[in-house]
């Protein structure tokens, strides 16, 4: 089930300005024949609706200097200390004006440096404490199965209980970012969790079902339960729920997975996302040698 944001928030800038009901039309349907996810629609119609209440017009009518002020303002709003209110707006604002191929416009906004902070990581302590706080068995294996298996939290909840093949011990996610699919390995540790668990709820078709009979688990309450069990531990860093696929990758790292592989099993397009974990992982350094050294010394021939 797709997530809609707050009908009342498009309803007003629709009421406000009704050209803004064609304008949402077209930036779903651009959203849809590209392939992205609706959470960027949410994302990017939220500020948008936003911005059209505040200045009671469409983007294309407000000059460059009022947009230039706006977005100075939402930079230095201190309820965003992270500036992702700022952010999302650029973003918005850059996607609307492409879409309209006003990439004059686009190209005129404010250009965001990319964030240098590097992923948290849960050492194994740190995680074999998160993942016995969990009181309901469902909990404990979401939290364990995202760890286990690199998932986005958006995956895990769109898993079938047909995507999981004991026999071929691997786990089938579906289109999932950038609409590919990929298969990765089941643990063997969490194949016998997954089956225990299946026995005990009988979940229909969702692998995790939500409240509601038939439905899936939904990303408030799967962020939900790792807040609530991070609290019941002594974790004091400054992670969420997205932190176990950091450490996933982290610790395939420094068990000497090659990034390659890594790459592929995180379903990454570009290689340059996944170095990121380079900088985190503590692996062992080799130093600097001639392979002509170790040709005839090896095993002693």
């Amino acid at each position: 089930m797709k997530k809609r944001i707050s009908p009342n928030l498009v309803e007003q800038a629709i009421i406000a300005v009704p050209k803004f009901k064609a304008v949402h039309a077209k930036l779903e349907q651009q959203v849809t024949l590209r392939g992205q996810s609706q959470s960027t629609l949410n994302n990017y119609i939220r500020r948008i609706a936003l911005f059209v209440l505040h200045f009671n017009q469409l983007p294309e009518h407000v000059s460059d200097d009022e947009i230039n002020e706006y977005l100075a303002a939402a930079a230095r709003d201190p309820k965003s200390p992270s500036r992702s209110s700022f952010k999302h707006m650029v973003y918005g604002l850059r996607y609307y004006f492409r879409i309209l191929g006003m990439n004059k416009q686009a190209i005129a906004l404010p250009s965001l440096k990319g964030d240098t902070k590097l992923p948290v990581i849960l050492n194994r302590k740190e995680l074999k404490e998160l993942f016995s706080a969990p009181l309901l068995l469902k909990q404990r294996i979401v939290l364990t199965l995202i760890y286990s298996a690199g998932l986005r939290g958006q995956e895990v909840i769109n898993l079938k209980i047909s995507d999981i093949d004991f026999e071929r011990m691997t786990i089938h996610i579906r289109q999932s970012k950038y609409k590919k699919d990929r298969i990765v390995p089941l643990s063997p540790t969490m194949a016998i969790g997954l089956k225990k668990y299946l026995q005990a709820e009988h979940p229909y078709n969702w692998l995790f079902n939500g409240k509601q009979p038939h439905s899936q688990y939904s990303m408030r309450g799967l962020s939900w339960v790792f807040r609530e069990n991070l609290k019941k531990t002594s974790i004091t860093k400054k992670v969420n729920l997205h932190s176990l696929r950091h450490t996933y990758a982290t610790h395939l790292l420094e068990e000497g997975l090659n990034i390659v592989t890594l790459k592929d099993l995180l379903g990454h397009s570009n290689i340059v996302t996944t170095m990121i974990y380079l900088h985190v992982a503590q692996c062992e350094h080799i130093k600097a040698h001639s392979p002509l050294d170790t040709l005839y010394n090896r095993h002693g021939k």
